[in-house]
């Protein structure tokens, strides 16, 4: 007999989302630093080494996503083999590797980084895509999301906060007549979070055992799919009517956000001339503070109105505040707090209505080609949400290189200071205005959606149907 998925498991469930956030935040926060400031790369092969490995990882989302998404494919299965290569790979991409050799030192740290991103792939398409198996209930799965984006709250102030002091921590510590220095503080800093972050894969694992999930238990036939036909399911997502908007949405959001995050450190040792060791614990709790007080505001105007509406409105907020705090200046810790309190308002909304937004396209596919493809809608979004995370990193780092960054400096030049605000500010800003363009052209409403559930059913029971009112979906 099926399990229910009782508040319990509801829990267990969410809180895998640790899983991925810590090591997420992690790299996005401080891979950048970790390679100009302790590997000393220069800022645009770093950046590069970023934009590939991201790259990758949005290539492969959709491709993990297919074979997620195949009958007799358990979701529980690729989370649960994903777990550990996940954590070694994130290990060896924050080791020194004692090469001063700027080639070797690419191939190294790209390699890593992009095994490192197929792990992450494999776990997380599937753990957002089973939602969609789970429960169909427009608010149910709001309720879902916002829960995980609560607890997302811990795993990104431990994934962004854990890394501001432990390392220097390490870097202090003797043995054997020696201080571990500043590379090996970074690998141990990321043990720890691997540690973690496979506990909380397997717990999350668990927490699923027993439920019925649609693709696990249809019947097989036995026949894999081409690497034609994989993509031709592609394009055909890529082809609903609503998806170009959603896609519009997400990718500029997340250049957006994926700049200033990249750019915290940056931001509070050369704007404010601060140390970020102090300061960046107190920039990650205002972050996940403000994220924990917004997103239950967040639900509440998703459920009341909807996802689109809440959208439109906080990320505008965000939009006109980060202009307003270049205006004033972010040369003070009052100002990096006000930037900080921006972006974490508008990340507490995506990441709330981010996932269940792609769900609700899986109905929209469903009425147009009969057929439920959870993951593999819930990949593409993912495709570009990480093309524009990787876009959003690279566009820092070609930044800091064309106005002089050295890491080796503690002082920069006026030139690279005016960049790094840029890239907290307008810069952001620019992006999350179209962002916001994608979020009003979205078709999908609460009343949309009721209407397309009614509509849907009626044409899988053989009943007649019109797609009146669902032109700009169906």
């Amino acid at each position: 007999m099926q399990s229910a998925f009782t508040k319990r498991k509801k829990l267990g469930y969410c809180s895998g989302i640790v899983t991925e956030s810590l090591l997420y935040n992690m790299f996005y926060t401080y891979y950048l630093v970790f390679l100009t400031d302790v590997i000393h790369m220069k800022p645009v092969l770093a950046g590069t080494v970023s934009f590939i490995s991201i790259f990758w990882d949005a290539v492969t989302d959709p491709i993990i996503g297919s074979f997620a998404d195949r009958n007799g494919a358990d979701k529980r299965k690729f989370m649960a083999k994903a777990a550990f290569p996940l954590g070694f790979m994130f290990i060896a991409a924050f080791v020194n590797i004692g090469i001063d050799s700027s080639i070797i030192q690419f191939i190294y740290y790209t390699a890593v980084a992009m095994l490192y991103w197929l792990a992450y792939t494999v776990y997380t398409i599937p753990y957002y895509a089973v939602v969609a198996e789970i429960t169909q209930d427009y608010d149910e799965r709001t309720e879902i999301r916002s829960t995980s984006s609560l607890i997302n709250t811990a795993a990104i102030f431990l994934g962004n906060a854990l890394p501001a002091v432990l390392p220097a921590i390490f870097a202090g510590l003797v043995i054997s007549g020696r201080k571990l220095g500043d590379s090996f503080g970074w690998t141990l800093t990321a043990i720890i979070m691997a540690v973690m972050s496979i506990a909380f894969a397997l717990i999350t694992v668990k927490s699923l055992k027993g439920l019925s999930l649609q693709k696990a238990d249809a019947e097989t036939s036995g026949e894999k799919k081409t690497i034609k036909q994989i993509f031709s399911e592609f394009f055909e997502v890529l082809k609903i009517k609503p998806f170009k908007w959603f896609a519009m949405f997400i990718v500029f959001f997340l250049m957006a956000s994926s700049m200033i995050q990249s750019s915290f450190e940056y931001m509070i040792k050369y704007l404010v001339g601060a140390d970020p060791e102090t300061w960046m614990t107190v920039v990650i709790i205002e972050l996940v503070v403000v994220m924990a007080l917004f997103i239950p505001l967040v639900t509440k105007i998703a459920e009341t109105k909807d996802r689109r509406f809440s959208s439109i409105l906080f990320m505008s907020i965000m939009c006109i505040g980060l202009i307003v705090c270049r205006i004033i200046g972010v040369r003070t810790i009052p100002a990096v707090l006000a930037v900080t309190f921006f972006m974490a308002m508008g990340m507490a909304n995506f990441w709330t209505v981010f996932y269940s937004m792609a769900y609700d396209l899986v109905e929209v596919d469903e009425f147009a080609y009969g057929t439920r493809r959870e993951s593999v809608i819930t990949a593409l979004p993912q495709f570009f949400q990480k093309f524009g995370a990787a876009v959003g990193v690279w566009t820092v780092s070609l930044i800091l290189e064309l106005t002089g960054y050295n890491g080796k400096l503690a002082v920069q030049s006026a030139k690279t200071v005016d960049g790094i605000e840029n890239n907290v500010t307008l810069i952001p800003a620019a992006f999350l205005a179209l962002s916001v363009v994608g979020a009003v052209m979205y078709p999908i409403t609460r009343e949309k959606f009721t209407l397309l559930k009614d509509r849907l059913q009626k044409k899988k029971d053989g009943q007649e149907y019109s797609t009146s009112g669902l032109e700009k979906i169906v």
